[in-house]
């Protein structure tokens, strides 16, 4: 029987086996088809080819080669080779546009996460008349704040749900840390007294640690460094707390301002009363209330979240009753019981002064009768002899109060 390796007559008699008796099964299963003889790698030149001058019997087939995979008699070139040159040329055009797309919108590298400077405005509010005094909490409850929480339990947070970019644990994590640096600047008895300033240190970003340490070591009313503006402390010299439950009340919220940062706006208002400082600390029937607003503006990137710690943007502050005339930026100067506004205006300002200008100069309002404490009338100082000037034309009346 015939197979395909054999001869059309058949094997000659005579003959041995020859790579059959040697390897009688190695090549029985290939068949040489047209692909296979299409994809070999060398191709021999026609009887014409090879009449000519210096001609070489064969020729190598790449897919490079036009006529080693071209279809007979046609001149075109194969499959082999049209593939070759659509993958040049899928190469070429995707790196020509790379580099078109590269010099059109030129990759600019993120922004190395620079932390802002803190800007800090703190407004006095002077009183329209004599300051009410007695024991705290007779003031508290004739006040505004008589309704107001004690201590952090007035500032309470808002419903949580997640932003685009952030999931709720992380807007509830930036929320707390609003709330633990409010606690830290506002509440803190060691902060209120001047004694300490590092419980709200270490939850600013490292990136104001250095604005926040001058700011402390030689506050001033440019509109950066106010202590003031960081956190509440009164001058040791003038006033200290004649109760240590100050009364709070404000609100917390929060958004997204893009996909790296949330910001946190906290409008609090703090209620401390407070006493002379030189006068003996059983003599609380002369306290009186000293009302503090604070705005702030919180940003938290992801590793702030991470590391608890917060980036203070802005905080405008009111505080009263002061006198206009006093800088606020170091510490506040209470006007206590029975005192009454010395100056109902700003102090004046030299513009043609060298240093630092103080920007919060003009800023100064009146703090409005219901945002002041009103004591019994056994209670009430005497009126001051002196008379009272009126506030200046076209002033208006702020009050603290939510």
């Amino acid at each position: 029987m015939a197979v395909p390796g054999d001869p059309p007559g058949g094997t000659p008699e005579g003959i041995g086996g020859g790579d059959d008796e040697l390897r009688p099964d190695e090549y029985r299963s290939v068949v040489f088809d047209e692909d296979f003889v299409r994809a070999a790698r060398l191709q021999e030149f026609s009887a014409q080819e090879r009449m000519g001058e210096h001609a070489r019997a064969v020729r190598s087939r790449s897919i490079w080669s036009g006529a080693g995979s071209a279809s007979h008699g046609t001149g075109r070139p194969g499959r082999g080779a049209r593939q070759g040159m659509l993958l040049v040329l899928l190469i070429a055009t995707a790196f020509a546009v790379a580099v078109y797309m590269g010099l059109r919108n030129p990759y600019m590298p993120p922004a190395d996460g620079g932390t802002e400077p803190l800007t800090s405005t703190v407004v006095p509010l002077a009183p329209a008349g004599a300051v009410p005094g007695g024991r705290p909490a007779d003031l508290y409850a004739h006040s505004p704040a008589a309704e107001y929480r004690v201590g952090a339990a007035g500032i309470t947070l808002p419903a949580v749900r997640r932003t685009h970019h952030f999931a709720e644990s992380q807007v509830v994590a930036a929320l707390s840390i609003a709330k633990d640096y409010l606690v830290q600047s506002s509440l803190d008895p060691d902060v209120l007294s001047g004694t300490a300033s590092r419980p709200v240190r270490v939850l600013l970003d490292p990136g104001q640690l250095a604005q926040f340490d001058e700011s402390i070591a030689a506050p001033s009313g440019d509109g950066r460094h106010a202590a003031t503006g960081w956190l509440v402390r009164f001058d040791p010299r003038t006033a200290v707390m004649a109760d240590s439950r100050v009364r709070v009340s404000g609100t917390l919220d929060v958004q997204e301002l893009s996909p790296e940062v949330l910001e946190v706006t906290s409008d609090h208002t703090f209620v401390y009363a407070v006493r002379p400082a030189a006068g003996p600390p059983a003599a609380v029937d002369g306290a009186s209330l000293f009302t503090v607003r604070r705005e702030l503006r919180l940003r938290f990137d992801r590793e702030d979240l991470t590391a608890r710690r917060a980036e203070l943007a802005s905080a405008y502050v009111m505080a009263g009753p002061q006198d206009c005339a006093t800088e606020p930026a170091e510490g506040f100067r209470p006007l206590l019981a029975g005192a009454g506004p010395t100056t109902v205006g700003p102090p004046a300002s030299d513009p043609y002064a060298s240093g630092h200008p103080r920007r919060t100069a003009g800023l100064c309002g009146v703090l409005a009768t219901a945002g002041a404490a009103t004591a019994p009338p056994s209670q009430m100082p005497a009126p001051p002899t002196a008379r009272t000037p009126a506030p200046p034309e076209g002033g208006s009346s702020v009050s603290p109060a939510p």
